[in-house]
């Protein structure tokens, strides 16, 4: 598989395996594994940045590495990155956000646009990472839309800005459309099964790698969800963000990501970060999906840890 050369082979969007829709095979058991999320909680420290409607939420993890800003996707929170804290932490100084409206973030002022909820986080840098100090800093999905922007606004403090499966590409963008919110009445075991469903429409291309806390975490986040983010993802922000940003470019897509549309798709996502900076690395993990840092979370940070050794060394 290429890493800073080119992405690599992956049959169109067509090509894709059919979705099975696998039910449960057993009921969810909800509290160990909230039980679980807290105790990673708890190896890190819960800090606020303050924000127009209340405060924003991070988590920080590690210490004495550099620091490493972490966005999660839409209609979740800092959990998205559960699977690879552990590991990024002994690298970095992991600060991990809440955003606004999300998780347990204050919901930013209406209208709920790009530019205003990436003004509240760039201002909650600014408050966790004062003076000139420099950060690297990763965007999954949405929170890679809203890491252009705050790479653009925060300029030469930030050192690299990775985007991951990121959306505000436009007419690029391929959202899927067949994921269901649960309906009155509904079990708890059958919302389970739901949105293990939708984990597989839209987040994995393994629905064996679909364990219960994937599907507890999000469960966990649509719950707290108070922004709607598809409508921002479906823009081009990105794109126009892309050209004004001085950190160093790279990024990482799951081979099947399902948002991308296939081979076509990702070399187009490469084209625009190298018509900027031509030699930004792209990497492309195989066999994933979108939510790549859960399902190939070994691989992922392996990409993501050598490639910010790469662009700025530390």
């Amino acid at each position: 598989m290429p890493s800073n050369g080119a992405t690599s082979t992956c049959p169109k969007s067509d090509d894709r395996p059919p979705v099975t829709h696998p039910a449960l095979t057993k009921p969810i058991d909800h509290a160990p594994l909230r039980a679980q999320v807290a105790a990673l909680a708890a190896t890190g420290t819960r800090l606020e940045s303050p924000g127009p409607n209340g405060p924003m939420v991070w988590h920080r993890f590690g210490s004495g590495g550099p620091a490493l800003v972490l966005f999660h996707g839409g209609w979740g929170s800092w959990t998205h990155w559960f699977r690879c804290i552990p590991r990024l932490s002994r690298e970095f100084t992991l600060l991990c956000a809440d955003t606004p409206g999300l998780g347990d973030s204050a919901e930013p002022p209406e209208p709920h646009t790009a530019d205003g909820i990436a003004a509240i986080m760039a201002a909650g840098i600014r408050h966790l990472i004062p003076g000139d100090d420099t950060f690297h800093l990763a965007g999954f999905s949405f929170g890679g839309l809203l890491g252009s922007l705050v790479a653009r606004e925060m300029g030469g403090r930030c050192r690299s800005f990775v985007a991951v499966g990121a959306s505000g590409f436009g007419k690029l963008h391929n959202p899927p459309r067949d994921t269901r919110l649960p309906e009155k009445g509904m079990t708890e075991d059958e919302i389970d099964a739901l949105q293990k469903r939708n984990l597989e429409i839209l987040m994995f291309q393994d629905p064996g790698k679909i364990d219960p806390m994937a599907v507890h975490i999000h469960r966990e986040n649509l719950a707290r969800g108070r922004v709607r983010s598809r409508p921002i993802s479906l823009t081009d922000a990105l794109l126009r963000a892309v050209p004004d940003i001085k950190a160093s470019l790279a990024g990482i897509w799951g081979e099947f990501d399902v948002t991308v549309a296939g081979r076509e798709g990702l070399d187009l996502r490469a084209k625009v970060l190298r018509q900027n900076q031509p030699n930004a690395p792209f990497h492309v993990i195989p066999g994933a999906g979108h939510w790549v840092m859960y399902e190939a979370a070994d691989q992922f940070c392996d990409r993501l840890i050598d490639t910010l050794k790469t662009l700025n060394p530390y």
